[in-house]
């Protein structure tokens, strides 16, 4: 699956545009997380234990928005986008999306 963010693929004409997908996840905190983002709030530094469960809410995001397009039949994904938001308190919705489309190489 091919995933751009602009609306155009070089090469390649749109045969079919099939419509929006998404996927998306909804992460919360881990108790071990916030003890260690405490303690890099007073000493600095980048909180890893958080890096690595937005990582892999980004990842899974992606593959869901990707399945569905597969099951729409496209072969590409253009225009994609990610989007975080707060749902609740220490709670956050990550969101991929784009327009699922069928190219074919020029």
């Amino acid at each position: 699956m091919m995933i751009v963010t602009t609306e155009q693929v070089a090469g390649y004409d749109i045969k079919e545009v099939l419509g929006y997908v998404k996927g998306s996840t909804i992460q919360t905190k881990h108790i071990g997380r916030d003890i260690t983002a405490g303690l890099k709030g007073i000493v600095g530094g980048e909180i890893k234990g958080y890096n690595e469960m937005m990582t892999e809410a980004r990842k899974l995001a992606v593959h869901r928005m990707v399945k569905e397009a597969e099951e729409k039949g496209g072969n590409a994904i253009i225009g994609m986008r990610m989007q975080t938001s707060t749902v609740m308190a220490n709670a956050a919705e990550i969101i991929a999306y784009g327009t699922a489309v069928v190219i074919e190489k020029r």
